[in-house]
């Protein structure tokens, strides 16, 4: 008979470290007990220092083949809107068994570093001619396969896109794999909710941008999806780099972020992805909706998107997640590194994602992180509490960054000294053992993507 317990010496839950922590779950991989100051019982799994899965707010799968490979200067002036060449290139020849692989092999790097539950902002839906496939949903369908091979929890967020810039331009040659009309696309949706709900998986939806979408489509399609389930996450990408700031005003007069305020009802459904280049009025305004800024601090660093203020934000009360995006870097811990150091270095001051109350770095990143990440997922995710998912991550404290360490340290010494060579032991999801670092081998799926990178490569360098 299967034992749904864990007992932890110290366990990380709202109040931060508890210790003898005795945590069970029902066989739908919900927490039904958390009890502290207990003793552990007989069959237990006993741990010695246990925090809450992080949820990844914010995922392109097919991306991680050709993490590492856009490093060079393709002219003087290099940027995101360079980098997208590339992306292109492996967004036209990727089909579903691929995206499946890729995807596999990618869920299992996040669950080893500290991720238990992804948001895929999915884009690429259609065969490399534009035409839909036979089964239309065939490449979301991938996405979803790996996640149940993984045992990763999932938030699926089918791409709107319909145009290639601000003023309802005509789609380019390379973005027909992506683009719906409206009405073609609520079907698409329609198919894709009967299949998510049968797999256990939580569907919304992305409006890729502003400046991808006919506005006056995007009204009729939230009303669409929320009559369905009026719970259903809205992501979109908004803000990140400066010429989408200029382009828009262009267009319109008003900044995306701006013209979303005034256009669209934005509430706690919503999640912000970037929102880079805010001003002060739109820093308030949108702290003030509820909704959820998404913050991949490695991907906008490495696509030199700007530094997202986050001293701001907090001033506004404001909620924010992490996600791995173009996953440049597969580390929770990484992105919760970066993020302060890029207020470091904006700032000039140490030590400023915190406040008064909770003046322990590591702790406030790790909290905020995974309370915005659970919001934006729409899913019951966010700790270790009666009611949510039975995800969880053992930190090994046998680990060089991590021996010795004193307890109040523990967490830090995770975030700031280890996240290069993880500290992390093993994850849970759903109370099922799904990673466990001392057995941790290559991966059948590791040969494949290399056959799939290079294939890929070959017919790009023959056109």
């Amino acid at each position: 008979m299967r034992i749904n317990q864990i007992f932890a010496r110290h366990a990380w839950l709202e109040q931060g470290w508890q210790q003898d922590v005795l945590i069970s779950w029902n066989n739908e991989g919900l927490i039904t007990a958390v009890a502290p100051n207990s003793t552990p019982s007989k069959g237990s799994e006993c741990v010695s220092w246990l925090l809450p899965g992080m949820p990844n707010l914010h995922s392109h799968a097919f991306q991680r083949i050709f993490s590492g490979m856009t490093e060079y200067r393709q002219n003087p002036g290099d940027s995101f809107w360079s980098w997208r060449k590339l992306m292109y290139a492996f967004a036209q020849k990727i089909t579903p068994d691929q995206l499946e692989i890729i995807a596999t092999q990618l869920y299992q790097e996040m669950l080893a570093a500290g991720y238990t539950s992804v948001c895929e902002f999915h884009y690429v839906h259609h065969q490399p001619g534009g035409e839909p496939y036979p089964y239309a949903i065939a490449m979301s369908a991938a996405l979803v396969r790996a996640a149940q091979h993984t045992g990763m929890g999932m938030t699926l967020l089918p791409v709107l896109y319909q145009t290639s810039g601000f003023g309802n331009q005509q789609p380019e040659e390379h973005q027909r794999r992506f683009t719906h009309d409206k009405s073609s696309f609520l079907a698409f949706w329609d198919q894709l909710f009967r299949f998510c709900h049968e797999a256990g998986v939580k569907l919304g939806l992305a409006p890729h941008s502003l400046r991808a979408i006919n506005p006056a489509d995007l009204q009729g399609v939230l009303s669409h999806i929320f009559a369905a389930d009026a719970t259903a996450p809205v992501h979109i990408h908004v803000a990140e780099q400066q010429k989408e700031i200029d382009d828009c005003l262009a267009w319109c007069g008003k900044r995306p972020v701006q013209w979303l305020l005034d256009n669209i009802e934005v509430d706690a459904r919503w999640c912000l992805i970037h929102a880079t280049h805010m001003d002060e009025q739109e820093y308030r305004e949108v702290a003030a909706t509820g909704a959820v800024i998404g913050l991949c601090p490695t991907t906008e660093a490495n696509l030199g998107d700007g530094i997202f203020d986050y001293c701001q934000w907090q001033r506004h009360q404001g909620h924010w997640g992490i996600g791995s995006d173009s996953h440049i870097a597969v580390n929770a811990a990484e992105e919760l590194l970066q993020l302060e150091y890029s207020q470091r270095l904006l700032h000039q001051q140490r030590n400023l994602c915190c406040d008064e109350v909770e003046p322990d770095v590591a702790s406030y990143l790790y909290r905020k992180a995974l309370q915005g990440g659970a919001q934006a997922s729409g899913r019951l995710i966010s700790g270790i509490q009666y009611g949510q998912h039975a995800d969880f991550v053992e930190l090994d404290t046998a680990h060089p960054a991590l021996a010795g360490i004193s307890p109040d340290a523990i967490l830090a010494a995770h975030i700031f000294a280890s996240s290069r060579q993880s500290a992390i032991k093993r994850v849970w999801t759903r109370g099922t053992l799904r990673y466990q670092a001392s057995s941790m081998a290559m991966s059948p799926q590791q040969g494949d993507i290399a056959a799939i990178r290079q294939r890929v490569l070959a017919s790009y360098l023959e056109e």
